[in-house]
């Protein structure tokens, strides 16, 4: 079975994916004060990085862990399951304008669950 990486279309499919959601972050009102400041560039790149290595394009991920990446988010600036929640829906929203499947959206949401803990420092 092929990887969730090469399902959504491989390299160019997370890049334009991880582009339109970031558009979609910056334009929150719940969530794009996270962002405040960050050289969205770089924070695209960290992102696509994850996305390659989580949806099984690549074996290890070089990144910072989830928890350290977020912990100041947490403890300064308050984020909680709310903004998670805000996230995912900004990630399928860009899946979908892409044109990516309800199946593989579903996938990339749970896969994206899975490190809500990790994220919220739980």
């Amino acid at each position: 079975m092929s990887s969730l990486f090469e399902r959504l279309g491989g390299e160019a499919a997370i890049d334009a994916a991880v582009d339109l959601f970031y558009g979609k972050v910056l334009e929150d009102d719940r969530i794009k004060h996270f962002f405040t400041g960050v050289d969205m560039q770089r924070q695209a790149g960290h992102q696509k990085l994850f996305l390659t290595f989580a949806f099984g394009g690549i074996p290890d991920y070089p990144g910072q862990a989830m928890r350290q990446a977020h912990k100041r988010l947490v403890e300064e600036m308050g984020l909680s399951d709310a903004h998670f929640d805000a996230v995912i829906e900004s990630l399928g929203s860009a899946l979908q304008e892409l044109g990516v499947s309800e199946d593989l959206i579903a996938e990339t949401a749970k896969i994206a669950e899975s490190t809500r803990d990790d994220v919220l420092n739980r």
